[in-house]
């Protein structure tokens, strides 16, 4: 690979998910940090969008989290984080990925930014995104990653979403009947890789 830039704010869940996957995969990356304040010109050139993250590499543009993801396996997975050879597995992934994208992320926008949704306490948006969390625990109830015996896409996909939702109410998630759910989310915020891309 000749060049790659990744524009990314540290903070940003979709952003950190795709430094992971860029991080495992050992892509060679300048990575720019971005002020959402002021976007550079640079990066609204490359993307319309305004959005990070926003991979350029190899004169390719890729504007989506989860596509430069794939794009990162698809380069180098030497852990077979996309489970290559097993379909069920991978429909798990996907399904999981979309649930988390599509509803758990306004259940924890409503949740993490209550003023923004006076029409119900934040205890409501609260107990809305628990639904998910329930699908999570019961899935790490039999194994320590959510979809396979390793580590996969499924987890760093989920990760910063529900760090997310922890970090809100830290007291609250600590007391909350989650024991598995709470175990695999310190053991990636303690993980070299998460600590790596979190470096300031």
């Amino acid at each position: 690979m000749s060049h790659a830039t990744l524009y990314s704010f540290r903070r940003c869940p979709y952003a950190m998910r795709a430094r992971m996957a860029l991080r495992y995969a050992a892509v060679e990356l300048e990575i720019v940090e971005v002020s959402l304040k002021a976007k550079p010109a640079e990066m609204l050139a490359l993307s319309s969008k305004g959005t990070v993250p926003v991979l350029w590499a190899d004169g390719r543009v890729i504007d989506e989290s989860l596509e430069i993801m794939n794009w990162a396996l698809a380069q180098h997975d030497p852990q077979d984080w996309r489970l290559l050879g097993d379909p069920v597995g991978q429909a798990a992934t996907a399904a999981l990925i979309e649930e988390n994208d599509q509803e758990f992320k306004q259940h924890l926008n409503r949740y993490k930014y209550p003023e923004r949704h006076p029409q119900h306490p934040v205890e409501h948006y609260r107990t809305e995104g628990e639904g998910f969390l329930r699908t999570l625990e019961a899935l790490l109830e039999t194994r320590p990653f959510l979809v396979a015996p390793h580590q996969s896409l499924a987890d760093v996909a989920l990760m910063p979403f529900i760090r997310q939702f922890a970090h809100v109410d830290r007291e609250w998630f600590a007391q909350a009947p989650y024991p598995h759910l709470q175990r695999w989310l310190q053991r990636f915020l303690e993980s070299e890789l998460f600590v790596a891309i979190m470096a300031k």
